[in-house]
């Protein structure tokens, strides 16, 4: 959703009418996942994506229809190996799309959630009666919601948020999609050394939100990190306390000066950071270890530390480790490393 919200906010301040499709099934091959979205305005103006190819095209006249009907549809789109290209997939499956107009109040707190960096559940009954199908409850993680669908589904909707995952069910005589929007991954970089300069340009692109601290200006500056979404000129240990750090953060330790590293290492491994991280050598590692089992750091905690950090790649360049870096924070947070 972050992905169109500008583009959308755009054709609304223009008085267009905008329609939402949204991935909501797939089955084989799609090369975008359950969730992705594709924006249409009126005039045929299109961001987004939900497969590629002619698939985009049809689902640009449906949403076309759907704007002139005010009726939202569910379109699936199946294909064979053969043909697959063609329609923009990968190899041989299919997906389901269900298109709707946009509109007030859902979208709105969709919107402000979003860009407040909180968790959202958007559940759409998509398959049911026809006076159902298009209703909607928007749930925010602070408790803000639009709609009432009703328990069950409201209860199905308060679990999907809390735990974080989308989910399609049938209720009764509805099919539901629920669809839950995470705040963007964090990645806090301690130490504006040459590295970092590559790490966060390489997670911005990921679409990471990137915060970097160094008490040392020289380092820590605009001129050195133009794209870094904030910089905190502070000493490691206070701002990581100031930043909340929780399950949707990681933490790269980057500076090799055990005054800003180890205080950064206990403060990030005492919170739920799904990462921490930190640069150096395997003797460098001993010693660390050693002097933060002196200061009280638990062996549990030390447990959660990638050192050396980053995969084995190879590389001795900064741009090859920034990558390495990246490569393993994206391995954790989808479950497929651990800290060793």
């Amino acid at each position: 959703m972050r992905d169109v919200l500008d583009d959308i906010e755009r054709w609304r301040s223009e008085g267009k009418r905008v329609a939402l499709a949204t991935v909501v099934a797939t089955w084989g091959s799609a090369p975008r996942a359950v969730g992705g979205k594709m924006a249409v305005a009126e005039g045929r103006k299109i961001a987004g994506s939900v497969s590629g190819g002619c698939v985009e095209n049809a689902v640009a006249e449906a949403a076309g229809e759907v704007l002139k009907s005010g009726k939202p549809r569910l379109l699936k789109f199946g294909v064979s190996d053969e043909t697959a290209w063609s329609v923009g997939l990968a190899c041989g499956g299919a997906i389901e799309v269900f298109v709707e107009p946009l509109a007030d109040p859902a979208y709105g707190l969709v919107r402000d959630a979003l860009r407040a960096e909180r968790s959202v559940a958007i559940t759409t009954v998509i398959h049911g009666p026809a006076d159902h199908v298009g209703r909607k409850l928007v749930l925010t993680a602070d408790g803000r919601a639009a709609g009432d669908l009703g328990n069950p589904i409201d209860r199905e909707t308060r679990n999907a948020l809390t735990d974080g995952r989308s989910r399609r069910v049938t209720i009764g005589e509805d099919e539901i999609f629920v669809d839950v929007l995470l705040p963007s991954p964090r990645l806090v970089v301690v130490g504006g050394v040459h590295i970092a300069v590559a790490l966060v340009k390489l997670a911005n692109a990921l679409g990471w939100r990137t915060v970097l601290v160094d008490p040392r200006e020289a380092f820590g500056n605009r001129a050195r990190f133009p794209d870094v979404n904030e910089i905190l000129a502070e000493w490691p240990d206070a701002a990581l306390g100031r930043l909340s750090l929780n399950e949707n953060t990681a933490v790269a330790i980057l500076t090799h000066d055990p005054k800003l590293d180890d205080p950064a290492v206990s403060a990030a491994l005492a919170s739920p950071a799904f990462y921490v991280g930190a640069l150096g050598s395997t003797r460098t590692q001993e010693k660390r270890r050693k002097r933060l089992l002196e200061a009280g750091v638990s062996e549990e905690g030390l447990a959660r530390l990638h050192a050396p950090i980053g995969l084995d790649l190879g590389g001795r360049a900064p741009e090859e480790i920034a990558l390495s870096v990246m490569a393993q924070i994206v391995a954790a947070r989808h479950g497929k490393v651990t800290a060793a």
